[in-house]
């Protein structure tokens, strides 16, 4: 079967499409044929990778796995020994960061706790942009108890424009906040169109400069330092960060904690990620059916052009999701 894979570090260039064996699947697993998968900048972190201490897990010389791609949608081919949860013909997704990825591909195979059923009324292009970015979007938008964002609270989403941003600004929205969206200046139209009440061009103006202040702030890849960003939160306020650079990695972990002891704004990394929580992704599929979140798509690639879909997102260039799309989108 045809993969993307990549057997160096660097940019999008050292992917390319390769023939390997198929996927057997094993004790518990079950093989799906990829409809679609997307881009996720978490992809290509690992492709860079970044921050570089991720060589610690990914492989220091070389990546020790091959395989690209977390995000995808799909049919179940076969089922495994003791599979028991899906039959072959049933249409699934799944966020497969933490089950060895491999997503970017015509077949894969992975446990099948790591799969969702798509439901009736949502196609595979849909269900492909919702694992990761999604999930990251509506989790960045409650707190470490699971209280979400308050109706009527401002909340400002930097990074609004990319893949969980465009996510982000609608969850908010239907949670009742009123929005305002950080991004370049080419992408203000588009960030507006999500249903942002306000937009910000962070190439000409800084959103803790403005004298604005906020109850809320959600930064999909911080590129200022922590406490900076915590001077534009209003008492009582949030700001959380999704990552970043290796400093502004340390940042949110170090002084996440110390800022609860500084005052009533608190600010760090979110640490109480759920990879492709079931009820969340219930929660997001249940939007999307009810028209409160539409998945942005800007772009779609075939297989064979991977490289140039993971390059498009590399870029900034991207407003919303890119797909891969394997085979068809029904």
């Amino acid at each position: 079967m045809k993969a993307a894979v990549r057997d160096r570090y660097g940019g999008p260039e050292v992917v390319r499409i390769d023939e390997i064996d198929p996927p057997v699947p094993g004790e518990g697993e079950i093989l799906v044929r990829v409809h679609a998968a997307s881009v996720n900048r978490a992809d290509l972190d690992q492709i860079h990778p970044r921050p570089s201490f991720l060589r610690l897990f990914l492989g220091i010389r070389r990546p020790r796995n091959r395989r690209l791609g977390s995000d995808v949608a799909g049919t179940v081919e076969a089922v495994g020994p003791n599979a028991t949860q899906f039959r072959p013909g049933d249409r699934v997704f799944a966020d497969l960061f933490s089950f060895g990825q491999g997503s970017f591909a015509e077949l894969v195979s992975a446990p099948e706790k790591a799969f969702q059923p798509i439901p009736d009324g949502i196609d595979f292009e849909t269900a492909a942009t919702l694992p990761h970015a999604a999930i990251l979007a509506l989790q960045g938008l409650r707190d470490r108890r699971n209280r979400p964002v308050q109706r009527g609270a401002t909340v400002l989403i930097a990074g609004a424009s990319g893949n969980v941003g465009p996510f982000a600004v609608q969850i908010a929205k239907w949670l009742g906040a009123e929005v305002t969206g950080v991004c370049r200046t080419e992408k203000v139209a588009f960030v507006r169109s999500l249903g942002a009440d306000h937009v910000i061009d962070y190439t000409s103006t800084d959103f803790t400069a403005t004298g604005e202040r906020y109850d809320w702030i959600l930064d999909v890849d911080s590129h200022q330092p922590i406490l900076h960003s915590r001077r534009a939160l209003r008492p009582g306020g949030r700001y959380l960060t999704l990552g970043g650079g290796a400093m502004d990695l340390v940042q949110g972990v170090a002084l996440g904690p110390l800022t609860a002891l500084m005052g009533s704004r608190r600010a760090g990394l979110m640490m109480w990620w759920k990879p492709f929580n079931a009820a969340d992704a219930k929660t997001l599929t249940d939007l999307v059916l009810a028209g409160h979140i539409t998945p942005a798509i800007d772009r779609r690639y075939a297989l064979g052009e991977a490289a140039e879909g993971l390059r498009w997102v590399d870029e900034g260039r991207a407003r919303g999701k890119v797909l891969i799309v394997v085979g068809g989108a029904g």
